[in-house]
């Protein structure tokens, strides 16, 4: 069995939800919340030194003295700092800071001095989703002290100067060694900036079910979400049953590009993988994978066989480029873009024009400078804000979107998203998205439709890269063509996993 793919909302979508269930919550929220974060702070904290809970001046401060109170209830040595008017707190964290003060709980102005040995656990209950602006002043300060301590450090929702919605760090943020965020996850957890600022995250939905109350816009990559495909092949099958991708791309000097799409392709599973190659000079066999077959690119576009195409990798802009593109985009077969062929397509509105008329199931890749390209912004203008720009870019181009990057962005035409949790920085690297290519085509050739092959190939994508790195233990050096063969393994323990019904649940892989 999978792990069920969670729901993610946007701040607006938390506040609906808080809204509708707020009248009838009993206990209040934040009194779950609270005693969430203390259920997971008892078993953080390090030592016996007294928990430092560092609380702002709105409802994520009044988490923060429920916290206080549980701890305190449950034997632990305290310490709360809190700079704000007690009179401007919001009712609800009014309430919590004076129900602290009724159990003997005391606050300083300034964040105390270490104890002896230090402090067992440091809790950033500052800002919570809402915040917008960057932090200056003494909350700066302060969350540049508790960066500094050597104990656990936990995020009460998010870590504050966390963007919620984009994931962009705006200034001076708590970098959480675990985040225990509330109700449901947010995007800011798990793009941009957010996976290294958030640690370890924990949902605790505070016994909410947020779906019931809200559609959730998007969600995270898990297997669940394509698990019905997860089938082992039929005995009765022969490569005819498993479709033919070809790879169009490889001009003079790229050529490296077109085959590690090949060798992806053939390592997840594909019936047949054709080449097509650009450069004429080029070899026609490939000696470490002598199962690929090299064509003519124009060849192959016109071979109606053909179960799905991806074409760009190492495709070069020259003018028979633009040509392959154009014919591309015109054949009623399932079709990858990436690379050079979306920066052709980003230089002409005909063919961002063709594109979008498309019947057939279109699939772009683009990294976030072929993404500001094709959206005519910057690359600063998509990162700062990586949804919108993945499913904007989709709408327009009636496309599948993988906005590639930490936390890629997967998106649908009608404004849908997945955000990936899989992956690693050592992935960083020339030829990864390639790889990415074959991946998906193969799965295309098999038959898949495009919201599951883009969902399984970048979450296997990703986990490939993460695997590689835990075996080997390795934080760099990781290249493009070591991840296919892994990444043929993962997928098939998914099989295995999908046909054992009693097997644990697993969390991401």
């Amino acid at each position: 069995m999978f792990a069920p793919s969670r729901p993610i909302y946007s701040v607006a979508g938390i506040r609906a939800i808080e809204a509708l269930a707020l009248p009838d919550a009993r206990p209040p929220l934040m009194e779950r919340a609270g005693a969430a974060a203390a259920a997971l702070a008892l078993r953080l904290r390090t030592g016996p030194g007294a928990v430092l809970i560092a609380c702002g001046p709105g409802n994520n401060g009044g988490d923060g003295f429920v916290l206080a109170r549980h701890l305190q209830d449950a034997g632990l040595p305290v310490s709360v700092a809190f700079a704000g008017e007690v009179s401007r707190l919001p009712a609800d964290a009014a309430a919590a800071h004076t129900a602290w003060l009724v159990h003997r709980g005391t606050t300083t102005p300034e964040l105390p001095p270490p104890p002896p040995g230090g402090w067992s656990l440091v809790v950033d209950a500052l800002f919570g989703i809402g915040l917008q602006r960057p932090l200056e002043g003494l909350y700066a300060r302060w969350i540049d002290t508790l960066n500094a301590q050597p104990c656990p450090r936990l995020a009460l929702d998010i870590p504050s100067g966390l963007d919620a919605d984009t994931g962009r760090a705006l200034g001076t943020c708590f970098e959480a060694s675990h985040t225990i965020t509330f109700i449901a996850l947010k995007p800011g957890l798990l793009t941009l900036d957010g996976p290294d600022l958030c640690g370890e995250v924990a949902v605790d939905r505070i016994d909410l079910a947020p779906e019931e109350l809200a559609l959730a816009p998007g969600r995270d990559i898990t297997p669940a979400l394509f698990a019905d495909r997860l089938r082992p092949r039929r005995a009765n099958s022969h490569k005819g049953s498993y479709g033919d991708a070809a790879l169009i791309g490889g001009a003079p000097g790229m050529v490296g590009a077109a085959i590690l799409a090949g060798r992806a392709a053939a390592h997840l599973g594909a019936g047949r993988v054709l080449v097509g190659l650009l450069d004429p000079a080029a070899l026609a066999v490939d000696i470490l994978r002598p199962e690929l077959m090299f064509r003519s690119a124009a060849d192959l576009l016109a071979d109606t066989a053909i179960g799905a195409f991806g074409v760009g990798p190492g495709l070069g802009q020259s003018d028979s480029a633009r040509a392959l593109v154009v014919t591309a985009i015109a054949t009623p077969r399932p079709l990858l873009l990436d690379a050079d062929a979306l920066n052709l397509i980003a230089r002409e509105p005909a063919l961002q024009a063709a594109l979008a008329q498309r019947s057939s199931p279109t699939l772009l890749t683009p990294h976030p400078a072929e993404a500001a390209r094709l959206l005519a912004r910057t690359t600063g203008d998509v990162q700062a804000d990586r949804i919108t720009a993945a499913c904007t870019l989709a709408a327009r181009l009636a496309a599948w979107v993988v906005l590639k990057g930490c936390g890629s962005i997967v998106a649908n035409p009608d404004g849908q998203y997945w955000i990936n949790p899989s992956g690693t920085p050592a992935m960083a690297t020339a030829g990864m998205g390639d790889v990415l290519t074959g991946l998906a085509v193969a799965l295309l050739a098999r038959g898949w439709n495009a919201r599951d092959t883009l969902l399984a190939a970048v979450h296997l994508h990703g986990l490939a890269g993460n695997r590689i790195c835990i075996e080997q233990g390795i934080d760099s050096g990781l290249l493009a063509d070591e991840l296919a063969p892994t990444a043929r393994r993962c997928f098939n323990e998914w099989i295995k996993r999908g046909i054992d019904r009693s097997a644990p649940t697993q969390e991401i892989s």
